[in-house]
């Protein structure tokens, strides 16, 4: 029963501002086209490899979502290093996940979130850019799923893109899609195929979280947590788990009330969406095998050495995450927090949500 409660309790706090997120990330789907991206994000120096890495941040795709997009990104003109920062920025954080985590954890932990994603972006993209290997392209997207029981929706839709493009083309010249109509397509997007992307690995990860809050001590963990070789452990786990970015959230929160350190919970933020086994397979197959050993190896060392220093930093200041989170949780009624559980439910209910809405 506790688990229970602690349970509830956690999905009340998030589900307002996962619902905030999901709205965010359908502004963006609807008002940013790939056609935008490729002209932003041409080019090989410096400056693309940082406007990479600002402009994937926000976008509401997980990694399988990434992979696709960053691809056709590179070949279209894209260079080696500007590629591999949206890869990376893409998954490691979105609109949903920083508003989530900035509830969980507090808005210090989402603000050290966010930079960490960027400075891991774009440590590893200027590395990237360096290799010179031939790429080697790939026929497909990934054949394994790495986002929950959805993952794979962004490769079914190309499989069947060439086939509506034409009749979507036809029908653009007779009805040009309205302001009204990209909005609301692009809200679609986020309440139906985004939120299935992840619904199941969301609550999985505040299952965990509550079972963590509710039967671990902080003193069970806190005696293991800390130092380098906690942190580079937490990285090793993370890197090849993929979890997406929002569902890694309420883990993270579970795993610092526990009694993790804070660093311990930012490694296993950035470490965990960023990449998945479906990456690292099309990464090598695209870029090679030297720019793989590159950006594996660079994501563990930055993300653990932005672990000990958020860890050496918070030693020395009277700052607390996760008391900053239980601020931005008293922030709302507990009236909007039920509305906003009941709203999200009924988006996640696929066959409710259909019947309903019809989609």
């Amino acid at each position: 029963m506790n688990t229970i409660n602690t349970l509830l309790s956690v999905a009340l706090s998030a589900a307002p501002w996962l619902l905030l997120g999901l709205f965010v990330a359908g502004l963006i789907k609807a008002f940013l086209s790939e056609q935008m991206l490729t002209r932003w994000l041409g080019g090989t120096g410096l400056g693309s490899i940082l406007r990479a890495a600002v402009i994937g941040m926000p976008l509401p795709l997980c990694s399988c979502g990434a992979i696709p997009t960053a691809m056709a990104l590179h070949r279209g003109g894209a260079g080696r290093g500007p590629t591999t920062s949206f890869l990376i920025s893409t998954p490691g954080v979105g609109a949903d996940s920083i508003f989530l985590t900035s509830a969980l954890l507090g808005p210090l932990m989402a603000l050290l979130r966010v930079v960490g994603a960027l400075v891991t972006a774009i440590i590893t993209g200027v590395l990237i850019s360096f290799t010179k290997e031939r790429a080697v392209a790939v026929n497909a997207g990934p054949s394994g799923g790495c986002c929950g029981s959805h993952d794979t929706h962004d490769h079914d839709h190309d499989h069947d893109h060439d086939h509506d493009h034409d009749h979507e083309n036809s029908a653009a010249s007779d009805a040009p899609e309205t302001l009204m109509g990209r909005l609301l397509g692009g809200l679609r997007y986020a309440f139906s195929e985004l939120l299935d992307d992840f619904s199941v690995w969301i609550f999985a990860g505040l299952l965990l979280a509550g079972v963590l809050m509710a039967w671990v001590s902080p003193d069970a963990l806190a005696g293991l947590s800390g130092g380098p070789l906690a942190l580079a452990v937490m990285a090793l786990v993370g890197i090849p788990l993929y979890v997406c970015a929002a569902a890694a959230t309420p883990i993270a929160a579970g795993l610092l009330l526990a009694g993790i350190t804070p660093g311990m919970a930012l490694v296993f933020l950035l470490a965990g969406p960023i990449t998945s086994l479906a990456t690292l397979a099309v990464f090598r197959r695209e870029l090679g095998t030297t720019a793989l050993a590159i950006y594996m190896v660079s994501i563990f060392v930055v993300t653990v050495a932005l672990g000990a220093l958020v860890d050496a930093v918070l030693t020395h200041v009277d700052i607390d995450p996760v008391s900053q989170a239980g601020q931005v949780q008293a922030l709302l009624p507990s009236g909007i927090e039920w509305v906003a559980l009941a709203v999200l439910s009924f988006f996640a209910l696929r066959p409710l949500r259909r019947r309903v809405l019809g989609f």
